[in-house]
């Protein structure tokens, strides 16, 4: 059936929702009569239609004595129906059917659930409510296929976001590199290359904009003009249709643009944004740039064979892009020139935003309106009535469904546990978890749970511990603030909040913070027109002051053609900043945010200038430049004109800030307008106090600023950024509220041919990660939240300790740690990672996670996963962050830590008493062997180099350590504390064991089992080598010998006294990695 408006609009003035859904709508009936009960008064739902699952009700006020149901009550009904018909309508009306409020949930992939309202009364002309209606009305073509997922896409209009496949980027390569052949006229080859990456950024977004009809109404708008410049001349396009295009069309307002240009271009948009402005090689080169039509006809043709959206529904197939391509190209791009960076994916930047973004919001809302967190009525309440709604669905799985006895029996009697490795199915278990895992992740279900019913989480941080679902308990605060204060206070530190990537690339995190504020600044304005809406429904005098804040807020909202459009234009210039040393990655970024807005226009008359946030997302080497006030003091101190520059320098500063603020203002004011000229004399200023810093920073270079040459070498290599500019406002008010990003893993030797850090205490630790984190703790202040992605060896290693104490000494730290065997968090890296999130704002803990292993079926709810353990700091064998989950773990390893002797004891210089390992890649296993692997090069049996060995001072102590090295209670202790790549003998030293082991009789059987295991099992690996040929050496699968570990593990447990859950946690540890048990 056609969706007809006339129609719905006289079934909305009539109240008649049955008729409006099954005959205009394309619904069907459904007849069911829901009391739901709250606060003592009962209410009567009447069902009206469904749709594949999904209700539609009526809750009607039965006459005026009754109450109207406030918004607080509307909430509260909405959950019981959601007990009966998760995916419903609900429509409120008044006694005498003049007020209509629509109510529904909308669920968005990535995003939590949001409560929506509509307010409508039958005077009204309820144009917006009709364009809502439209969306979910169902043709009858469609009635066959509609399913209740499509019906809750058309209602949430929920699209998943998708990455695109590496097809798009090998032949974009080779389109780049094409197109490269074509460019004439920049005399440099870096430069060219650049050129090249700008020109084709700036048609993919033309591209993704044409094919909305954009352009001149034509979704082939850059093809049409060059058959139309061909016409009059070739090889014109570029530089008489396109450049026109660039700085005259997109550039200017309509009425701005001479007749000429609005004659060749049609009608074009005003999109501002500094895109499409002149570029620095345009202006240096834009006179002799040539380009010959016949390379866009290549790249056109290429382009054609895709389809392009805008928005990011999902991908189904192989010729469809969105606009997440630019960072999968950009990812690919910065591999390419080894820079030590990769390319994020959302559920890691969603996941270390969410944790550090809402925090903060949580923090300074408390302090603004501390009496909504206290008390019974506090925002914790919702924790308590609820308490599943908070935990993560994967943690919920199966939880409702009983043991079998089977596996149950084993939770209280360690020795039931025969089953417990075996693969869980389905109806109890994530995909590839054993029975072990399934019992662990159901406990730790019942603890959580129990603390939420229990009122025992009250403190925003708590959800970061326990791994709650902190996105969905923000949306809900806000959507249920009782008081008004309570929401001017979210309000306050959602419009203030400032974000901050250092090392932000193609804007991956900038992007998950955008995904993150978008929804809590749409709840906030939501719940003020609540406010709003029911005082009119009161007995207040029209014209009352109250909520005139509120209300100047919405007004301020409807006076741009498309909300949404307008709250991320908001969130772009107010709340996000990012800076790389890749002056392509910054403008992939600014790109790919544009992209995002220009995605909610449906309508080209809605589009309003794009923003200009070439201040907030700026080019240059994070390490390199002054960064406060201090640091340019210290610069110039000793100069005989000290007074004469700092002075000056601070008042150049406070000029630019204050410039720069209203540069923001005037962005976000309708009709406020950022002219060309103001632009340039801002970034003139900001120039001629950068270079003034330069030189002065040049001078502890020793580089002589009066030599051109060797200045301009050393600007070009060390690319100086200086926050103390560039972000003076911010860093006066104390710093950054949020930084998160994924600094480079490179060592800092490798780059020392390039540029140099003079700052000794930033190369502390040798490696870009730790120096990025020192340069990022003068950023913030005393409530900002930190994290960032960092090697293992962060937590892990002797040379990563100052950093790690600086950081830990400063701060509230929460650390997951990733391993890359089965799967890895980035593919492409082989780097064991870390996460850390760090705050001073609360007293100082440490929360670990163990060394995460998953197989790539389990990715999906990896983090959704993830159990954290309070660190008690008691003493461990060495000085690091140990990797614990759970207090087994941490008390396991107090108990080894307290034993008399060490191995470094037992080590001598007997001949006859040596054992060999390898000392890197240490996988499932740590293999130590009495005698040296067979090796045969080219047939000749020789002694293998591989290994490292480890001589014992007798052979009563040979077969112990040998045992021990090899048992699983040493591989847990060597996975908690150490790198888990490198096998040091630091690692094996430092281990303590109790002295009476070293009469231990079983140990010496057990050694020569082990070993005879090993070789009876062992295989040949083959390689070809190019300096000694083949190649084939002796390998040992030691999952096969696993039945001899456990005895040897088992003897140990009684001389060090392990509990039988210790020995079962030891025995098992990592098993289904370790035996392929998932598979």
């Amino acid at each position: 059936m056609q969706f007809n408006p006339q129609e719905t609009r006289q079934y909305l003035k009539e109240s008649d929702f049955e008729d409006l859904f099954t005959q205009t709508l394309g619904w069907e009936n459904h007849s069911q009569i829901l009391p739901v009960v709250v606060d003592e008064t009962e209410y009567i739902l009447t069902a009206i239609a469904q749709k594949r699952g999904m209700a539609v009700y009526e809750c009607p006020q039965m006459t005026e004595e009754k109450p109207f149901p406030d918004y607080a009550t509307r909430r509260k009904i909405q959950k019981q129906v959601a007990k009966v018909s998760h995916e419903n309508f609900i429509i409120y009306t008044d006694a005498d059917k003049s007020l209509q409020i629509w109510q529904w949930v909308k669920r968005q992939q990535g995003k939590p659930d949001a409560c929506r309202e509509h307010h409508y009364k039958t005077w009204q002309s309820g144009d917006s409510l009709i364009q809502k209606l439209q969306n979910i009305a169902i043709s009858l073509d469609e009635e066959e296929e509609i399913t209740l997922f499509g019906v809750i896409e058309r209602v949430g209009t929920a699209f998943y976001a998708e990455k695109v496949t590496k097809k798009f980027y090998d032949r974009f390569k080779k389109e780049h590199d094409a197109f490269l052949g074509f460019l004439n006229g920049i005399p440099d080859e870096e430069m060219q290359k650049w050129y090249v990456s700008v020109m084709l950024n700036r048609l993919m977004f033309i591209y993704f904009i044409q094919k909305k009809g954009f352009l001149n109404n034509d979704i082939d708008y850059l093809q049409t003009k060059l058959r139309e410049t061909r016409r009059n001349n070739t090889d014109i396009y570029y530089k008489e249709f396109l450049c026109p295009l660039f700085f005259e069309g997109f550039a200017k307002p309509e009425n701005e643009r001479d007749n000429d240009i609005s004659d060749l271009l049609g009608t074009v948009p005003y999109l501002n944004g500094g895109i499409f402005q002149k570029h620095e090689i345009e202006t240096l080169h834009g006179e002799n740039i040539e380009i010959p039509d016949t390379a866009f006809e290549k790249l056109f043709d290429f382009f054609e064979q895709y389809q392009w959206h805008l928005d990011d529904r999902p991908l189904k197939n192989d010729n469809e892009i969105n606009p997440d391509v630019l960072g999968y190209i950009f990812e690919k791009y910065i591999n390419q020139k080894q820079m030590g960076a990769y390319y994020t994916k959302e559920d890691i930047t969603e996941y270390i935003s969410k944790n550090t973004i809402i925090p903060f919001l949580f923090d300074a809302a408390r302090k603004s309106c501390k009496i909504a967190f206290e008390g019974d009525a506090s925002v914790w309440k919702l924790l308590q009535e609820d308490p599943d709604r908070y935990i993560y669905e994967a943690v919920k799985k199966g939880v409702g469904t009983p043991l079998p006895e089977n596996i149950a029996v084993g939770i209280d009697d360690v020795s039931q546990r025969t089953d417990w490795n075996t693969l869980a199915p389905e109806d109890y278990a994530l995909p590839t978890e054993i029975w072990r895992e399934v019992v662990a992740r159901r406990q730790r279900y019942e603890t959580v749970h129990a603390k939420l019913a229990n009122e025992e989480v009250n403190d925003i941080n708590d959800l970061i511990t326990y791994n709650l679902d902190i996105r969905q308990f923000a949306q809900d605060v806000i959507e249920n603030c009782e008081g008004p204060e309570l929401l001017r206070a979210f309000w306050k530190a959602i419009k203030d909040v400032t974000v901050l990537d250092p090392t932000c690339g193609s804007g991956a995190f900038l992007f998950a913070a955008l995904n993150i504020l978008e929804p809590l600044y749409e709840a906030c304005l939501d719940r003020m027109q609540v406010f709003v809406d029911e005082l009119k429904l009161s007995d207040e005098k029209p014209h009352s002051r109250k909520y005139i804040d509120f209300r100047g807020e919405l007004e301020k909202i409807k006076k741009h053609p498309n909300q949404k459009y307008f709250i991320l234009k908001s969130i772009i210039i107010k709340n996000l900043y990012g800076v790389d040393i890749m002056e392509e990655a910054v403008e992939i970024c600014k790109l790919r945010l544009f992209l995002k807005m220009v995605a909610q226009i449906e309508d080209v008359k809605q589009i309003e200038p794009l923003p200009d946030i070439d201040f907030n997302i700026q080019a240059g080497n994070t390490l390199v430049g002054f960064a406060t006030d201090d640091e340019i003091e210290n610069a110039l101190s000793g100069r005989f004109d000290f007074d004469n520059l700092i002075e000056p320098i601070r008042e150049k500063a406070e000029d630019i800030k204050e410039r720069f603020t209203l540069f923001q203002k005037q962005q976000t004011k309708l009709g406020g307008v950022v002219t060309a000229d103001d632009k340039q004399m801002l970034q003139q200023d900001i120039e001629a106090l950068e270079d003034e810093l330069n030189k002065y920073l040049a001078g502890i270079y020793d580089v002589d600023v009066n030599n051109q040459s060797d200045y301009q070498n050393w600007l070009d290599t060390h690319k100086p950024f200086h926050w103390f500019v560039a972000f003076y406002g911010i860093l006066q008010e104390g710093g950054f509220d949020v930084i998160i990003g994924n600094p480079p893993y490179v060592e800092y030797n490798a780059i020392k041919h390039i540029y140099t850090v003079p700052n000794s205490e930033l190369t502390t630790g040798g490696n870009l990660h730790s120096m990025t984190t020192y340069r990022l703790l003068p950023l913030t202040h005393g409530n900002s939240f930190l994290s960032l992605i960092v090697p293992l060896a962060f937590p892990s290693t002797d040379r990563m300790r100052d950093i790690r104490k600086t950081l830990t000494n400063y701060a509230s730290t929460w650390i997951s740690n990733y391993a890359i065997r089965p799967s890895k968090l980035f593919t492409g890296s082989e780097q064991r990672l870390s996460i850390f999130i760090a705050t001073r704002h609360c007293q100082r803990k440490i929360f670990t996670t163990k060394y995460l292993k998953w197989n790539s079926e389990e990715r999906d709810y990896l983090f959704s996963s993830l159990q954290y353990h309070k660190w008690s700091h008691r003493k461990t064998l060495r000085d690091v962050l140990p990797k614990f989950d759970i207090a087994t773990a941490e008390t396991i390893m107090h108990k080894v830590t307290k034993q008399g002797i060490t191995i470094a004891s037992c080590l001598g210089s007997t001949t006859s008493c040596r054992l060999y390992y390898k000392n890197t890649g240490i996988g499932y296993y740590i293999v130590v062997t009495k005698q040296p692997p067979i090796c045969y090069i080219n047939g000749e049996r020789t002694s293998s180099s591989r290994e490292t060995i480890l001589t014992l001072k007798n052979h009563n102590v040979f077969p112990v350590v040998h045992c021990i090295l090899n048992s699983s209670l040493f591989f847990l202790v060597y996975q908690q504390l150490c790198n888990c790549r490198d096998f040091n003998p630091s690692d094996i030293h430092l281990f303590r064991l109790p002295e009476s082991l070293l009469n231990e009789q079983a140990l010496r059987d057990l050694s020569e089992e082990y070993q005879h295991s090993l070789e009876l099992n062992s295989w040949f690996q083959t390689r070809q080598q190019r300096q000694t040929g083949e190649v084939r050496i002796q390998s040992f699968s030691p999952s096969f010998s696993k039945h001899i570990i456990d005895k040897i593990d088992r003897v140990l447990a009684e001389h060090y006294g392990f509990t039988d859950e210790e020995l079962d946690f030891i025995i098992n540890y990592d098993i289904k990695y370790r035996m392929g048990l998932g598979n």
